[in-house]
């Protein structure tokens, strides 16, 4: 097809040329069409001026133009077999070149090495394209990037050239010099907003980058750093601030050893506050449940401590009760006839009696309610477990596939459910326990001094 389009080249140049216009060359068959269309018409109007001027000559005249034009063409004609011949000499030693040149390639074992860098080029230039050191070096206004350039290098189809290879070797070798490094470097980074803005970079390898105190995200696609919209917890914050901090020495970082897909993952870890939304008005109902029965447990802690605090002070001084503890209170229930104590005695037992059981349900107010949200967290988590079930199944339904990102949707909002109903439950349960012993405490040292005072006291009227 080439040669075959050499030679209309050739004959419409030969043309144009006996009809003294200048030869143009077509760089496609549509542009070959109207040269030739043009050649044609220049062609007519020179063969209408000859015949006219042929016509008009004398018979003298006539004769010695057609010997002229006879001996025009036959100059023309023996040119272009000169022409013609060099050519086909010319397409001979290009062949002829070419099969040297292979066969020196084949003899040296070139053509091997030449497939070998090419298939390295294409496979470097999907590494390089991947890696977010190319941020670092970015190519010039209009030129391709160095990952086209190798790429452009793996498809050609020619004998590749010292440079060639060098610029393999060269990016290859930058790449891993680079794969070493912590550097620090100007770089557009695209904030979250959208909006591109340059700003110190500090790369560490091909793994981690960050700027302005927060974690970047490398997007092959677009050959750019991006902010993570939500940004990793304050803890790696931190870690990330001291990196940009440092100028030498070492220093403790964050690194994401698979290129930013566990970063990735990490921030798009939804929070609590979103796993509660998503398990719908049954977490909202645990956690109503529990933050009452915390608040309660508080107001009872509280109160039991201050009871404890006094009814010790109250045992220093058990001559002089007071009513600010429940152990004054029952010592100032005591009242009874020292003469006629002994006789008096069931009657002092029961109200010394009735006084302690007046402050009992002071001491264990709340412990009921506690009891029961301890109960009650762990069935209200198997309600929300139930409900992620459905939402799990009718997923499914809706679907027509058991695609396992569905299914974990239902199954994640399930378990949060359990969680937070186990969650109220084991502490209120260990809250409870404390609150009960506290105030057995208490009731215990009120019995006991209550009933030791009215020992002593019938005992104290007996010696008497």
């Amino acid at each position: 097809m080439i040669k075959l389009h050499r030679l209309f080249k050739f004959a419409a140049a030969a043309t144009l040329l006996q009809a003294g216009t200048p030869a143009f060359a077509a760089d496609s068959l549509d542009a070959l069409l109207q040269e030739v269309a043009a050649g044609r018409s220049a062609d007519s109007q020179a063969f209408e001026q000859r015949s006219a001027a042929y016509n008009a000559a004398s018979a003298a005249d006539q004769e010695k133009m057609l010997a002229e034009a006879q001996a025009k063409r036959d100059a023309l004609k023996a040119r272009s077999d000169a022409l013609s011949g060099q050519f086909s000499a010319n397409d001979l030693k290009i062949n002829e070149l070419g099969k040297q040149l292979q066969q020196k390639a084949v003899s040296l074992g070139l053509a091997e090495v030449f497939g070998l860098s090419r298939q390295v080029a294409g496979d470097s230039a999907t590494v390089l394209e991947q890696s977010l050191i190319s941020t670092q070096y970015p190519p010039a206004a209009g030129e391709p990037d160095r990952a086209e350039v190798l790429r452009a290098f793996a498809a050609s189809k020619g004998v590749p050239v010292t440079a060639d290879l060098e610029r393999v070797w060269f990016e290859l070798q930058r790449e891993m010099v680079a794969s070493g490094q912590v550097a620090r470097y100007k770089a557009n980074v695209v904030q979250p907003g959208g909006e591109s803005a340059q700003g110190d970079v500090v790369r560490v390898g091909p793994f981690t980058a960050v700027s302005g105190g927060k974690v970047l995200q490398y997007m092959p696609a677009l050959q750019s750093l991006n902010v993570y919209p939500r940004q990793p917890p304050q803890e790696i914050l931190n870690y990330v601030k001291n990196l940009e901090a440092a100028t030498e020495g070492y220093v403790q970082a964050v690194v994401d050893s698979s290129r930013g897909v566990l970063m990735a993952l990490y921030v798009e870890r939804p929070t609590w506050g979103q796993r509660i939304e998503h398990g719908e008005s049954i977490n909202y109902v645990i956690l109503a449940v529990g933050l009452i029965a915390f608040l309660a447990f508080l107001w009872q802690l509280v109160y039991l401590v201050f009871v404890r605090l006094r009814v010790s002070a109250q045992l220093k001084n058990l001559d002089k009760p007071v009513k600010d503890n429940p152990l004054g209170r029952v010592l100032l229930s005591f009242k009874g006839d020292a003469n006629t104590i002994e006789q008096e005695a069931d009657v002092a037992e029961l109200r010394i009696s009735e006084a302690v059981f007046r402050e009992v349900p002071k001491l264990e107010r709340f412990q009921a309610l506690l009891r029961l949200a301890v109960a009650a967290g762990p069935l209200l988590g198997l309600i929300g477990t139930v409900l992620g079930m459905i939402m799990t199944f009718q997923s499914i339904t809706e679907s027509g596939s058991s695609d396992p990102k569905l299914m974990a949707d239902g199954i994640g909002a399930a378990m949060i459910a359990t969680v937070l109903g186990l969650g109220i439950a084991i502490p209120l349960l260990f809250g409870n326990a404390l609150l009960t012993a506290l105030s057995r405490g208490v009731t215990q040292v009120i019995e006991e001094q209550s009933a030791g005072m009215l020992a002593e006291s019938i005992e104290r009227q007996r010696r008497a």
